[in-house]
């Protein structure tokens, strides 16, 4: 199937899945470019190289990142501090690529080769025991890196979106006993209508 201009232009972005250009991940900003609701200068993580690949892509003129997005910086791998890890869970439910290992009350772990350095557990951590490393810069502009994170954002989302949709319908369905009458309060209903006729029968 021949590349859409979505999927040339979202080739070229970092998958970091960071949301910092307004859009819930890579893909979604992708989309905006290519139908031009969006410049090209909103993804930090990509950077001014990021920039001119995607100018030269579009043939737009290359122009600088936009602040109000962020800056440019090296990217960072993140690492918990287990001594200090409380086991909240709350970095695993925003990381976007599940590169958090850890359950309830117990030591959470960052995959490295998974962490995209979004940044995003590093404010939902209430202990502050985040810390952000270096990213290798092989690691940072490696197109294998980058498609593998793709994969675990589009894994992760289809899941969240499977399991809200079986939460609704787990709602539905215990809506719908409640408001149905149960055979025993039909039997209580026709039995007191039966006591009321006898007791207003003279």
């Amino acid at each position: 199937m021949t590349p859409t201009l979505a999927d040339r232009i979202d080739t070229l972005l970092p998958q970091t899945q960071c949301e910092q250009c307004g859009f819930h991940g890579c893909r979604p900003y992708a989309e905006a470019i290519a139908a031009d609701e969006a410049g090209i200068d909103r993804c930090p993580p990509g950077g001014a190289i990021g920039i001119a690949r995607l100018a030269a892509l579009l043939d737009r003129p290359v122009v600088p990142l936009d602040p109000t997005h962020g800056v440019e910086k090296p990217r960072t791998l993140a690492r918990i501090v287990e001594a200090d890890c409380i086991g909240c869970t709350k970095c695993i439910q925003v990381c976007p690529v599940d590169a958090i290992l850890g359950a309830s009350k117990v030591m959470h772990t960052v995959v490295s080769d998974l962490c995209t350095g979004c940044e995003l557990c590093v404010p939902a951590c209430p202990v502050d025991c985040i810390r952000l490393d270096p990213m290798p810069l092989a690691q940072a502009d490696d197109r294998e890196h980058a498609d593998a994170a793709r994969r675990h954002f589009q894994r992760r989302e289809a899941r969240l979106s499977h399991e809200r949709a079986e939460r609704e319908r787990q709602l539905e369905a215990n809506k719908a006993v409640v408001a149905a009458p149960t055979a025993r309060n039909a039997v209580l209903e026709a039995l007191a209508r039966a006591r009321l006729r006898k007791k207003d029968t003279p």
